[in-house]
């Protein structure tokens, strides 16, 4: 079998130009999310199968890496059900081995906990633009804070460090999952039913108000169910504060604490921003997750038409290892995404070090060679990064390959020259 010099599908090689702006922007990421108070955190990259297959990842359940068993373990043969051949798979995203990390070390840890984590994690996905089967995800997370302080600093620190990316005019889209199960509770959806009404609100942006009424009717929901369920929405479009009306709407199936909850939240993030973005009330917004318990959030960037990153509080996750809840939110930026804006946007480092080439004439030898690596090691001192490189025939497409990758200047050296001083 001939080798394939090719990737994967849906894996990717990653050049050196868009590596130094990969590199750059996880600097300003850890950078700025420490001083929002959270620890850099690692788990592997395989977890046990059951803990991914547990019913709370949604759509991304589908689409694990799953791996066999090894050497006796391995018995196709007599294999009856997946269990019998599978027993790990490669995680799809941080959030099940961030809790699984949570519960294994909470006695070790502080209270709040507020971890930060970025890896790889890998979906047997269909590849498209921006969406890879292999990516990078950059996640916050608050273990023990009950109050909405956490939804508060999460979004700010994630607005904060997009901003220094120099994004501007994003959004940030939020809603809670209480509000989403009293819509449709309301209107007559049983419990059971919620993930998959979910599923086709999910698509309203997609194919608009008749199409998930169609949808739903479709799934053999009733006519009267889904046109009560829809008139809410409707009611939204014309409501002056989306908020008040479904706290009126809604009466005794939402609390007022949800309400108020999302209200505080908006304000408070309004009042202490530090970056350009609007934070909007969406009732539509549903995320993917089934494990989500309150809030949840999004992020929208102008142009992409797709979410670049979201999150929100997971409260019943923790009791699913340990027996006994711990209030738990996070946020996550959609980190490809990020990078594939920047990158196609021209993106420049800023502040970046000097980079030189010194390109140096076959023959040039012995002590001439050590002089030109004194010259190399005294510029780097200064700050300067410097590539020491034998100078190929066609100079001219040898520098114009080094320019590209950020060299500014170059210096040559002859064998003449060096033997004249």
């Amino acid at each position: 079998m001939a080798l394939s010099k090719k990737p994967v599908t849906g894996m990717r090689d990653i050049l050196p130009g868009e590596m130094q702006v990969r590199d750059y922007v996880i600097g300003v990421i850890k950078e700025t999310y420490g001083r929002f108070g959270f620890t850099s955190i690692e788990t592997p990259c395989m977890e046990n199968i059951a803990n991914l297959s547990n019913k709370q990842g949604g759509e991304n359940e589908k689409l694990i890496f799953k791996v066999l068993k090894r050497g006796e373990k391995l018995n196709v043969a007599q294999a009856q059900e997946e269990g019998d051949v599978v027993d790990f798979g490669m995680r799809y995203d941080l959030t099940v081995p961030l809790v699984r990390y949570y519960s294994n070390n909470a006695a070790q840890l502080p209270a709040p906990f507020k971890a930060l984590q970025m890896g790889n994690v890998w979906r047997a996905d269909r590849p498209q633009r921006g969406r890879y089967r292999q990516f990078m995800q950059c996640d916050i997370d608050i273990f023990g804070e009950e109050s909405n302080l956490a939804e508060i600093e999460l979004i700010l620190a994630t607005t904060t460090t997009l901003g220094k990316l120099g994004f501007q005019g994003f959004e940030i889209r939020i809603n809670d999952r209480q509000l989403l199960k009293a819509m449709a509770s309301s209107s007559g959806f049983s419990e059971e039913d919620y993930d998959s009404v979910f599923i086709t609100l999910d698509k309203m942006d997609k194919i608009g108000m008749d199409g998930v009424k169609a949808e739903l009717l479709e799934n053999g929901f009733a006519p009267d169910i889904a046109e009560r369920y829809l008139e809410l929405y409707r009611g939204l479009e014309q409501a002056e504060n989306g908020l008040d009306y479904l706290r009126e709407k809604l009466g005794e199936n939402l609390e007022s604490s949800v309400t108020e909850g999302l209200r505080e939240i908006i304000e408070s993030v309004n009042a202490a921003k530090a970056a350009d973005f609007r934070i909007v009330f969406d009732p539509t917004l549903v995320r993917g997750m089934s494990y989500y318990t309150g809030p949840i959030f999004e992020i929208v960037m102008p142009g992409l038409g797709i979410s670049c990153g979201g999150g929100g509080r997971y409260d019943k996750m923790v009791g699913k290892f340990t027996g006994k809840d711990v209030p738990a939110c996070g946020f996550s930026i959609g980190f490809e995404r990020i990078i594939l804006l920047l990158t196609e946007s021209g993106f420049r480092i800023p502040n970046a070090p000097k980079r030189i080439a010194y390109l140096v004439e076959k023959g040039v030898e012995g002590q001439a060679m050590a002089d030109v690596i004194a010259k190399a090691q005294a510029a780097r001192e200064e700050g300067v990064q410097v590539l020491v490189a034998r100078m190929n025939k066609n100079k001219k497409f040898q520098k114009e390959q080094l320019t590209a990758e950020g060299y500014e200047a170059f210096v040559e050296f002859y064998r003449e020259a060096l033997k004249n001083g």
